[in-house]
């Protein structure tokens, strides 16, 4: 059976198989290696998240080894304000680090071969974000979401990612390294441009080697089209 890769997290999760998507471009480096198993749910917390983790596990890795890796993504609507306009998403920065180590620990019973892979919550580019929650520009509104915050739950996903010995990737970071990251890899000041999944993919990639999954690591599931003689075909497929 090909490895599986899970990815596990809110809606940048759920729309990384858009195209141009993070979860579609592992999807097609893997083809015929790994499986790549989405489990986005959009607009959840750590908290939600939590409480459905075994009914969002459900055939993740069915008949099969554990998955070899299984990133987690949250702490983008944590961090929403909470005296805003979506105040029912946010969840306290010590909860919200309680959440992460619960879900980490969920995953090493479930799947102890699996690598955990945190991924910290994006930037937020406040301009746009009231513009996507009102529809102007009127500066005297105030954003559900701050850079800030979502900065400060940043650290906090870096600080559980080192306590608990997994690997982290810190996207907060890496976006607002690039020029113009508040449009180029930002749509709505919150989720991905393809520019923005493009950087993500390239992190994740990074991070999967660093575990020691690789395409030089993986065979190819049954034989390629090229190993097929034509004189025989059906004797690649022998077992």
């Amino acid at each position: 059976m090909r490895p599986r890769l899970v990815l596990f997290g809110d809606s940048i999760t759920e729309q990384s198989f858009a195209p141009g998507g993070w979860g579609a471009a592992l999807a097609e480096h893997f083809a015929r290696q790994a499986d790549v198993v989405l489990r986005g749910l959009s607009g959840y917390n750590t908290r939600w998240a939590l409480k459905v983790l075994d009914r969002a596990m459900e055939g993740a890795a069915d008949g099969g080894a554990d998955p070899a890796a299984v990133t987690v993504f949250f702490g983008a609507n944590d961090a929403t304000l909470p005296d805003e306009v979506q105040a029912h998403q946010h969840v306290p920065l010590g909860e919200y680090k309680d959440n992460l180590r619960a879900i980490c620990a969920y995953f090493k019973n479930k799947w102890p071969s699996a690598a955990i892979i945190l991924i910290t919550p994006p930037p937020i580019h406040e301009p746009a974000r009231i513009r996507d929650i009102y529809g102007d520009n009127d500066p005297s509104r105030q954003p559900e979401r701050t850079n800030e915050a979502a900065g400060t739950y940043a650290q906090a996903c870096i600080t559980v990612a080192k306590e608990l010995g997994h690997p982290v990737i810190d996207i907060w970071t890496q976006i607002q390294q690039c020029p113009d990251w508040q449009t180029s890899a930002l749509s709505d000041g919150l989720h991905f441009t393809p520019f923005g999944n493009k950087i993500l993919f390239d992190e994740v990639l990074k991070t999967l080697e660093s575990v020691g999954f690789s395409q030089h690591s993986l065979r190819s599931d049954l034989p390629l089209f090229h190993e097929i003689d034509p004189k025989d075909p059906l004797k690649a497929f022998e077992i």
